[in-house]
C-alpha cells in the first residue's frame, strides 16, 4: 500500500523580474505538519512531484509562532501565517502563492517596504531618545490600556494590506496597519506629543481618504485587531485636528 502524500502547488519566482510559474511537489504525510514544516522537507530534498531535481522554495520564517510576522504568503487563496496552518486542516492540492500587493523578491519571498515606509510616515513609535533616566512614564488609565493593548499584538506580517482591495499598485493607500498603529501611539501618554503630526500625516495621500470600507481587514488579521473601530475613531480625530488647524486652536 502507497504511502499517504501531501501535495503542494508552489508559485515560484526566480527573480524579481522574471516571470512566476507553478511547480508541484508531494511529500509524505505527518500527522500535525504545519505549512513551514512542509516547506522545510521540501527544502531538505528539493525534488518536484516529477521527479526532477529543482532549486530550493524561498520564504520568509523567523518566530515560527506567530509573533514575528514573517512568514505570511497566500494559502489556498487566504493570506495568512504559514506558521499556523495546519495541514489537516487545508484542502488539496495545497496552493502557495507569494502576496501579491508587495513586489516578490523570490518564490514566497515578498518586500514589505511599503508598509514599513507608511509606518515611517506616521511616526509609530514613541520619540524619546532612552540615553538616560526619565523616571516612571505617566500612568494610562486601564480601560484605555485594555484596548491599546489589543492594537499593539500587530506583528507587521502585512496580511491585512493583502486583503485590502484598496492597497495595490495603483493606489498610494498606506492600508489599516499603520492607521491602527497611529491610534495607538495617540493614546500613549507620552507619545501622544506627537498626535497632530501622525493624524496629519493620514490627511495626505494615501491616508484615511483611501479607504474605501470594505472590512476585508478585519477578518483576516491574524491577531483579531479591531482595524475598523481604529479608522472609525481615526475618522473622528482627523476632522477634530482639521478644525483645529482651520482655527489655529487646540480647543476644538
Amino acid at each position: 500500500m502507497s504511502e499517504k502524500k501531501i501535495r503542494f502547488i508552489i508559485t515560484r519566482q526566480d527573480t524579481p523580474e522574471s516571470a512566476p510559474y507553478d511547480e508541484e511537489f508531494e511529500i509524505n504525510y505527518r500527522p500535525n505538519l504545519n505549512v513551514i514544516s512542509a516547506l522545510m522537507e521540501i527544502r531538505r530534498n528539493p525534488v518536484n512531484a516529477k521527479g526532477e531535481k529543482t532549486t530550493p522554495v524561498a520564504w520568509d520564517m523567523n518566530c515560527l509562532e506567530e509573533v514575528c510576522g514573517a512568514c505570511s504568503m497566500v494559502i489556498n487563496g487566504r493570506p495568512r501565517q504559514s506558521c499556523t496552518a495546519l495541514i489537516d486542516k487545508l484542502e488539496q492540492p495545497i496552493r502557495l502563492k507569494p502576496m501579491k500587493t508587495f513586489p516578490v523578491v523570490r518564490d514566497l519571498q515578498v518586500d514589505r517596504s511599503r508598509m514599513f515606509d507608511s509606518l515611517k510616515k506616521v511616526k509609530a513609535w514613541v520619540p524619546i531618545d532612552g540615553t538616560y533616566d526619565l523616571g516612571p512614564g505617566p500612568r494610562m488609565p486601564e480601560k484605555r490600556r485594555q484596548w491599546a493593548y489589543e492594537l499593539s499584538k500587530c506583528m507587521t506580517c502585512g496580511v491585512c494590506l493583502e486583503a485590502c482591495p484598496n492597497v495595490n499598485s495603483k493606489s498610494k493607500f498606506m492600508g489599516p496597519a499603520p492607521m491602527s498603529q497611529v491610534r495607538l501611539f495617540n493614546a500613549h501618554p507620552t507619545g501622544a506629543m506627537n498626535k497632530a503630526e501622525r493624524l496629519e500625516a493620514l490627511m495626505t495621500d494615501g491616508g484615511l481618504g483611501d479607504c474605501g470600507n470594505s472590512q476585508n481587514c478585519v477578518q483576516s488579521c491574524p491577531k483579531g485587531i479591531p482595524l475598523t473601530t481604529s479608522i472609525a475613531a481615526l475618522n473622528r480625530d482627523t476632522n477634530l485636528q482639521a478644525f483645529r488647524n482651520f482655527f489655529g486652536s487646540d480647543r476644538v
